[in-house]
């Protein structure tokens, strides 16, 4: 059996069901990545790139980390320029593949891609696995499509912490060897690729490369050397530098770690070192972006309507004027303004920062809440669709918030930035 592995949002060689499945089943496996090079250039119906450089920065820096690791494997890396749909097929019958393995995307676009590519490869198996979980669809106690997933966060949380488990980490099989005697291709660049890096900020809150390898380093010295673990829920709310909060979400938002293996080293330190609430709350923070993934596996496209999954209808402006204000962060707000500016030169903002930003666009500005996450995909390092749609209807009035709260931006920047730092910093540029 010869397999492809088809690398999407899962750039690690360890916890992978895919890989476990094509070492244990093969004769000989290939790795292959595709950049669809459009959606980082050409505008969608919004007028932004589908894609964030910012993102795209840190997947070919774990590319190149994935290239190194799969190569302990036996395993080639194929990187091809193009969609999966007009490459794959390519290599399908090129090097004799039998079976496609890939992690399951169940989104429209995704799977309109995996619908073309299956149409070009009849004579492939193809072999999917729900690999963005904490917890395994198989494990949580509601049947997905059947309308018992509830509307509130808090219910699903506390069911699935009474009756789910995180299962332990998928260890990979040893493979002696690949029928395949394959070179691993380069690691394109921004210039190989056509497309104009963007320039790190020297102030930006993410300040670390993309590989698996790096994530390792960061939880290691966020956890067990620097033990901000344990204060983790006190500064989460922070604003300024690189420690006030864990800086997962963009490792995880490309599958360079694991959800599960940042739970199972949370309850490593319980153990050694200590148990309280700030330590549960990273873990509490894994579980609303399982969330969020469960809402849209059950609503399927509501995720990106304007009514929501609430089918709320609001009057919404329309107004480009002040919608390119608030991108450029010229809102005359300077709490507002500062997380805007920080966004677009750094592709990153706080927890804190997305929730005032969207507000003040949703409920002060009363535009479409479409246009806000829309943009937030075109440039968010740590863009993940299933959160970020997820959220921005949350704030929008028509998702899982049953409060459909408004913030106060002024008071919000005189509590989490009482000595103007953080608007000081960005403000200046």
């Amino acid at each position: 059996m010869k397999s492809l592995i088809w690398f999407t949002k899962d750039l690690r060689p360890y916890d992978h069901e895919g890989l476990q499945i094509a070492l244990k089943e093969s004769t000989g496996v290939i790795g292959v990545y595709c950049i669809d090079i459009d959606r980082y250039s050409i505008e969608n119906e919004f007028g932004f790139s589908q894609r964030s450089k910012f993102q795209l920065s840190l997947i070919l820096e774990a590319l190149a980390e994935l290239k190194q690791g799969l190569q302990q494997l036996n395993i080639p890396l194929l990187i091809a320029e193009e969609s999966a749909s007009s490459c794959i097929p390519q290599i399908i019958e090129q090097h004799q593949i039998d079976q496609v393995i890939y992690q399951d995307e169940w989104c429209s676009e995704e799977q309109n891609e995996l619908q073309l590519l299956k149409s070009k490869s009849n004579e492939t198996i193809f072999k999917s696995y729900l690999g963005q979980f904490l917890w395994h669809p198989e494990d949580v106690p509601y049947r997905l499509h059947q309308g018992e997933l509830p509307d509130v966060f808090t219910v699903f949380r506390k069911k699935c912490e009474k009756l789910a488990r995180v299962r332990p980490l998928i260890e990979n099989p040893p493979m002696s060897s690949n029928c395949f005697e394959l070179t691993s291709d380069e690691i394109p660049s921004f210039e190989s690729i056509g497309i104009e890096k963007p320039s790190p900020h020297p102030q930006s809150a993410f300040r670390f490369q993309g590989g698996y390898k790096q994530a390792k380093i960061r939880l290691q010295a966020y956890f067990f050397e620097h033990h901000h673990l344990s204060r983790y829920k006190k500064t989460r709310n922070g604003l300024l530098g690189t420690e006030y909060s864990s800086k997962f979400s963009p490792w995880l938002a490309i599958g360079a770690i694991s959800p599960r293996y940042i739970y199972h080293k949370i309850k490593v330190y319980e153990r050694e070192h200590i148990k309280n609430q700030d330590t549960y709350w990273l873990a509490f923070e894994l579980m609303w972006r399982d969330y969020f993934k469960y809402i849209s596996l059950e609503h399927g496209n509501d995720l990106f309507k304007q009514a929501g999954i609430k089918k709320r209808h609001y009057s919404w402006r329309e107004n480009q004027r002040l919608f390119l204000k608030w991108i450029n962060g010229q809102t005359g707000d300077s709490f507002v303004d500062a997380n805007m500016i920080e966004l677009q030169q750094t592709g990153f903002m706080s927890n804190r920062g997305r929730q005032n930003v969207a507000s003040y666009l949703t409920k002060d500005l009363q535009i479409d809440w479409r246009w806000g996450a829309a943009y937030f995909e075109s440039v968010l390092l740590d863009y993940d669709v299933h959160s970020n749609w997820g959220n921005w209807q949350y704030v929008g009035g028509v998702g899982n918030d049953p409060r459909d709260r408004k913030f106060n931006t002024r008071l919000q920047a005189e509590r989490y930035d009482p000595k103007h730092e953080f608007q000081k910093l960005w403000l200046k540029h």
